[in-house]
């Protein structure tokens, strides 16, 4: 069976984009072979600086024929109607078609039978739609060709078993040839196969797994560090984008003038990697070597000392305005440079960044009591400084370095370490890998610089929506969350959303808009009400990724008046093992047969059943024992609730298992008698009220 090669040479492909081209590709091309009916064994695809490369092996010789029956009128049926039957299947006359009973009547039948294509006659206008409707994110046109493509197609490599398939591509040439690297191989190459073109790239230079060359560059790192003492710093993400810049790497050393090895290194290492791609080394005790790594794609003459040295010269620049910027930004205090945060303007609608720093600060010092060890004057200290180095040369350079510089200025300034470490961290966590806070002063300000931007916004109505979230609100979000449960903190978030909502309103001079929210006994502020069920998404989210039952947080949920994150995971937790047991799950099973029976009878007689039962229209000892049980585990439930021990809470449930059994097995609820019948369905209600205490079962699954 046959393969297809299929190369897109080009001009360099933007590094980022580069592992998605590649999934696309072979994606895209599959699925229109399936559509084709052109089954196949394997797709591969790579990709380097300059060429999208697809190998599909297996492919068959032609399309597999179609028989295709379309059923006629009745063989009875008037002459118009069998006319247009005909033309419809495309047939001269009824000698073509057979007669077949249905069981309905005997009908006319088509058989049309479809020879299938050659498999080398589909592919050039398949692979043709692919190029077309290619997903770059980004595009250009170019004189060459009538469509878009990332960056100027320069040819096209295509064969099928061997041979080439012309595929009308505007005035982009397509054959059997390619380029290998562009300074270390001559001329172009011919191909007859998959094996034939990686091994005459390989030979000219070009490494085409991606995998294989992203292996070889970082092993050529290893090495090059070992040879001077030192150990590379880990950096997946630079790996990764440098294996997308070379299609043949070379491995060179330099090094960093020890003039500026007193600017922080956090500094250092993002001017090389930001600006430069160069990867740096760490010596025996940590800390950060006066040498760098760079990747070039070419070897030189003189084994790259011209690189390395042309290199040095640059990097030399790039630090030399690093430690000019550190060098002048300490020459004033860090607490000099809040005022001109009124110069930025955080939104058009929310004011400055010293508008926010403002709002931060007041939220601060309402948090500190629920963060164990937090002092007032510290968070407030660090919450005034927490942005103060966005006016700084440095990270108006570097702007990554928000917040780490900040922490510099801040011991230069001699400030607390407390309030510099939380000028450091008040940013974290960004995402889900991220360390998080925990020291309390930086978990404080953490906090409140998330909450400030979610009521924030949230108060002017930019909510993020299923397509779009700007402001990056899930992930402040996430991060309030991770904040709270990694640090078990007892934070009241309701009062918290309040007050930030106050805060906004204060500064943009409106009131706060308070509504009765279900679940809850005082009045909450439009701002919180939309913030909790916002964050009961995102808690779903963030706990069904850690394997907890999105419906059991639900159920904890949905009752509201709930706040706090650490008693409600608490809560779920024991609501989970609760229905794990054998009595859990069974009570289950009866709360729902429960509440299907009262709300089925509720719905015919048009009233409600919530009332409690009358004692003494008790009849038989089974509904009596499940009067009294109930009482018991209400009352015992309660307690336990009241002292947050949940797991005696269950307990207390797991004992309404037998009498329940016992009352569905031996009473009658739909009795003759009305009054007997009303006060057991309320009996029946009273088990789903008593559980709905602890949970809204109704919200289980399975």
């Amino acid at each position: 069976m046959p393969d297809l090669l299929f190369e897109l040479l080009s001009e360099e492909i933007p590094a980022r984009m580069q592992a998605r081209a590649a999934e696309d590709l072979a994606r895209i091309v599959g699925a229109k072979l399936e559509a084709a009916g052109l089954g196949y064994k394997a797709a591969r695809s790579y990709v380097t600086p300059r060429r999208l490369t697809l190998v599909v092996e297996g492919l068959p010789e032609a399309q597999a024929d179609v028989t295709e029956e379309r059923r006629g009128p009745r063989v009875d049926a008037p002459e118009k109607a069998i006319e247009g039957f005909l033309k419809a299947a495309g047939l001269g006359s009824l000698a073509e078609c057979e007669k077949r009973d249905t069981g309905k009547g005997v009908f006319w039948l088509a058989v049309i039978r479809k020879s299938g294509r050659p498999t080398a006659e589909v592919l050039p206008g398949l692979l043709r739609e692919a190029v077309y409707d290619f997903p770059w994110p980004k595009s250009m046109r170019f004189p060459a060709a009538p469509f878009r493509w990332v960056r100027p197609l320069q040819s096209v490599l295509c064969l099928f078993g061997g041979k080439v398939l012309p595929i009308e591509l505007g005035s982009v040439p397509v054959g059997d040839t390619t380029e290998g690297h562009r300074f270390l191989a001559g001329q172009r190459v011919r191909v007859k196969d998959f094996a034939d073109y990686r091994a005459k790239l390989s030979a000219a230079s070009v490494v085409l797994d991606p995998v294989e060359r992203r292996q070889k560059i970082l092993e050529g790192l290893e090495r090059e560090a070992g040879r001077r003492g030192l150990r590379l710093k880990d950096d997946p993400a630079l790996l990764d984008e440098v294996t997308g810049l070379v299609e043949y790497p070379v491995v060179l050393a330099g090094r960093i003038d020890d003039a500026f090895m007193d600017v922080p290194p956090e500094v250092l290492t993002t001017s090389m990697r930001a600006h430069q791609k160069y990867f740096a080394c760490l010596g025996s005790d940590g800390k950060l070597a006066p040498h760098f790594l760079l990747v070039a794609n070419t070897t030189t003459s003189d084994n790259g000392a011209a690189v390395v040295a042309g290199n040095e010269r640059v990097l030399r620049a790039r630090l030399s305005d690093a430690k000019f910027f550190w060098d002048q930004d300490r020459k004033v205090p860090l607490e000099s440079r809040v005022p001109k945060l009124a110069e930025r303007i955080f939104h058009a609608k929310l004011g400055t960044v010293l508008d926010k720093v403002r709002r931060v600060e007041a939220l601060a010092e309402a948090l500190v009591p629920f963060v164990p060890g937090a002092e007032k004057a510290l968070a407030r200290r660090a919450a005034l400084l927490a942005k103060a180095d966005l006016s700084s040369g440095m990270v108006g350079e570097f702007p990554e370095l928000q917040g780490v510089m900040g922490a510099y200025y801040a011991r230069h300034d001699g400030e607390d370490e407390a309030v510099a470490a939380a000028v450091a961290e008040h940013y974290s966590p960004l995402g889900p890998s991220d360390r998080c806070p925990t020291a309390p002063v930086s978990i404080v300000v953490a906090l409140a610089d998330k909450i400030d931007s979610l009521a924030a916004f949230f108060s002017i109505d930019e909510k993020p929506t299923g397509s779009k979230d700007p402001y990056a609100l899930r992930r402040a979000a996430l991060g309030v969350i991770r904040l709270i449960l990694e640090n078990r903190l007892r934070v009241p978030l309701a009062a918290m959303f309040d007050r930030a909502a106050e805060l906004v309103a204060g500064q943009l001079g409106g009131g706060t808009l308070f509504v009765r929210a279900p679940g809850w006994s005082r009045e909450l502020s439009r701002v919180a009400v939309d913030l909790l069920g916002f964050f009961a998404d995102r808690l779903e989210v963030h706990l069904r990724e850690k394997g907890v039952r999105h419906d059991l947080i639900d159920a904890v949920f949905s009752l509201g008046g709930e706040d706090d994150l650490v008693r409600l995971l608490s809560r779920v937790a024991a609501l989970g093992g609760f229905l794990e047991s054998e009595d859990g799950a069974n009570l289950l099973v009866a709360y729902r047969r429960a509440s299907n029976i009262v709300r089925i009878e509720e719905k015919r007689d048009g009233r409600s059943y919530d009332e409690a039962p009358d004692p003494a229209l008790l009849d038989l000892p089974e509904e009596k024992a499940l009067f009294a049980r109930l009482g018991e585990a209400r009352h015992a439930a309660g307690a336990a609730l009241a002292h947050e021990e949940f797991e005696r809470a269950m307990a207390a449930l797991a004992a309404l298992r037998r009498p329940v059994d016992e009352f569905f097995d031996r009473v009658t609820v739909n009795a003759p008698e009305a009054e007997l019948r009303a006060n057991r369905l309320r009996l029946l209600s009273e088990i789903r009220a008593t559980l709905g205490r602890v949970a809204d079962f109704s919200r289980i699954e399975g």
